[in-house]
């Protein structure tokens, strides 16, 4: 077989054949080769008597190629050690311990490096050290060894995480790392208070004040609102670099971020079993989105606004309804506005003698006080039932933002079926008014002028009948409220 010879390797190459495997020994009458496999792997290798002798199984179809050229001696490993260093720092102050991250980079500008000293302070533990050539690392009490897989010939990079005790706030003085056994050291250490606090001063020797996004991608990328960075000062030894933060704690409080100011309802039940709600919900919010409002089973939307102006609430995969919230602007109160709704549901039908039950929208925002007003049918004598809520002389409304209060008209006589005419007059009412209201959308934009504002349709309540007026405090988020009444029907003398 010929041996190719070419930039002082040579070559020899076995053809493909075709079995499955291939097996080749090589003997060469010459010792200390560099010896290089292609096409298969180098199963055995040995020197002996002045002859070096391989073995190496190739795969089917496919040549075999061995490549070998005499040793050559690096001395590159032998010269002294020279290296260029950096390290950032980064600790987070927390209440009980404080975490500490650091990120090494070391450059090697003559020989080799088989390891990397970096000073610790007595008070900082390491938890690990991450990195695609460390090999095994070992914490001396104030030494941190890191040893490599193999000699580092250019440049490596490793990760430091630990942790250290330090007071919970006032003055800090901040543990620093650094390498050692190195020419120059670039870098930096960041401060950064976890929790309720803030840092007030500092005292840096051997530091400059810098950026968070001088100091890399790690320091940059935090979200603490009190975070101080620093950089390595130029020419200033390691051991006369420190620093001292001043730490000041601050008691955590629970901030609301949206609630209902005042909940109020008006309520009509007929005889017929219909009821129809007016809901009205002074808001205050800081930071939520939306507000969620589930309306009892079988509810049928008649309108909705926001702050006065009708709106098309959204619909969430549980049927909800989600009302958009207006923030207020930072360092400011959040002001009150209102949402309001009407809608329609069904209920059980007035006999001469029997309970009937009341169930509220359910809200995802807590409710500080409720007053509902309820009118029910003429010619029933209704107590309320012990409950969430109790019966109450009739109050305005406490909130600026819950607008409405509400129209009282005459009570109808007791006239059986007198409230359900009503009831149904009003359904017709609604039918014609939402057919004109669409007629006159029709017409305003053919005739392309725009729609004054307030000019929306606007269903007075129909406020008819005795009333009770119940109020209760103290809603919770996602909790129905709801009440029960006691009912009889009254004679002309008294109660039947």
């Amino acid at each position: 077989m010929p041996v190719s010879f070419a930039s002082g390797s040579e070559k020899l190459a076995l053809p493909a054949s075709a079995s499955g495997v291939t097996r080749a020994s090589v003997t060469l009458l010459r010792v200390d080769m560099d010896i290089k496999v292609s096409g298969g792997f180098l199963a055995e290798r040995a020197e002996s008597s002045g002859e070096s002798r391989w073995l190496a199984y190739g795969r089917g179809n496919e040549a075999l190629t061995f490549t070998w050229r005499r040793k050559t001696e690096d001395h590159k490993i032998e010269l002294p050690l020279r290296m260029r260093g950096s390290l950032t720092e980064l600790l987070g102050l927390g209440e009980d311990s404080s975490s500490l991250y650091a990120e090494v980079s070391a450059e090697v500008v003559q020989g080799a490096a088989r390891q990397v000293r970096i000073e610790l302070p007595d008070t900082v533990n390491v938890n690990q050290v991450l990195g695609a050539t460390v090999g095994e690392w070992e914490d001396r009490h104030g030494e941190l060894l890191v040893r490599f897989l193999e000699p580092v010939e250019s440049e490596v990079r490793f990760v430091i995480t630990g942790d250290t005790r330090l007071a919970r706030a006032g003055a800090i003085d901040v543990p620093l790392v650094h390498l050692k056994d190195v020419e120059r050291e670039l870098g930096g250490v960041a401060v950064e208070v976890l929790g309720a606090g803030e840092i007030k001063d500092f005292k840096p020797q051997g530091l400059e004040p810098a950026e968070a996004g001088e100091l890399g991608t790690a320091i940059a990328s935090r979200q603490s609102p009190s975070l101080a960075a620093f950089r390595f000062r130029p020419g200033a030894a390691p051991g006369a670099r420190s620093l001292s933060v001043q730490v000041v704690r601050y008691e955590q409080q629970a901030v609301l971020t949206a609630n209902v100011e005042e909940a109020r309802y008006r309520v009509l039940m007929s005889r017929a079993g219909k009821i129809l709600v007016e809901a009205r919900y002074s808001v205050r919010n800081n930071q939520r989105n939306y507000a969620k409002i589930a309306l009892p089973q079988g509810a049928v939307v008649w309108s909705a606004a926001l702050e006065g102006r009708p709106v098309r609430p959204g619909k969430a995969p549980d049927g909800s309804l989600l009302f958009p919230l207006s923030k207020s602007r930072a360092g400011e109160d959040a002001a009150p506005f209102v949402i309001e709704v009407v809608y329609q549901m069904p209920g059980e039908r007035w006999e001469e003698k029997a309970r009937a039950a009341l169930s509220l929208p359910v809200l995802d925002l807590p409710i500080s006080r409720t007053g509902v007003l309820v009118y029910h049918p003429p010619g029933y004598a209704v107590n309320v039932e012990p409950g969430t809520f109790r019966l109450s002389s009739y109050r305005q409304t406490a909130s600026n933002g819950a607008a409405g209060q509400p129209v009282f008209l005459p009570a109808v006589n007791n006239a059986a079926g007198q409230q359900s005419d009503l009831m149904q007059q009003l359904n017709n009412n609604a039918a014609q008014a939402a057919t004109q209201a669409l007629v006159d959308k029709y017409r305003a934009a053919n005739e392309a002028r725009k729609p004054q504002p307030g000019s929306t349709l606007a269903l007075a309540f129909p406020a008819v009948g005795p009333s009770l007026f119940l109020v209760s405090e103290l809603t919770s988020e996602n909790q129905s409220p709801s009440m029960e009444f006691s009912y009889q029907r009254q004679s002309k003398g008294g109660v039947k």
